[in-house]
């Protein structure tokens, strides 16, 4: 999770949030990413799905079985959506997002019985510090 806090700091003039996407291995690193939304224009440019993107690219393919996506604020409806179809087995998420969170707040995409995949999701990893992050970005913005 420090490693998506870090790569959150970088989102810029984004709502920063990060994510990191692990090997099946646990501890190596594919691919890490932060909301590029304003940078690129991009609406769907969200930390999560740029993670799953690159780390396809890093696999040299589009299922990352076994993996775990670490991210700092619950993953929204899209960004679910995603993490169903890249067949990701693992989302650990930092802050609840109680307005448009889809792992376990608002809707539980991720774990809808009618999905052919269903990743495990822990949830509140280091929550205070991604919501301090959150918190400070959105008094000043």
């Amino acid at each position: 999770m420090r490693l998506a806090l870090d790569a959150a700091g970088r989102a810029g003039p984004d709502v920063p949030v990060g994510a990191v996407v692990l090997a099946p291995d646990g501890t190596t690193v594919l691919a890490s990413a932060h909301n590029e939304r304003e940078a690129v224009g991009d609406p769907t440019a969200h930390a999560e799905v740029l993670a799953i993107r690159r780390a396809a690219a890093a696999l040299g393919q589009w299922r990352l079985s076994g993996c775990t996506l670490v991210v700092t604020l619950e993953p929204c409806t899209m960004c679910a959506g995603a993490l169903v179809q890249s067949r990701v087995d693992r989302v650990v998420y930092g802050a609840r997002d109680d307005k448009a969170g889809a792992t376990g707040s608002l809707w539980d995409v991720v774990r809808d019985r009618r999905l052919n995949h269903r990743p495990e999701v822990v949830e509140g990893v280091l929550a205070d510090d991604c919501s301090a992050l959150l918190t400070r970005f959105f008094r000043t913005a």
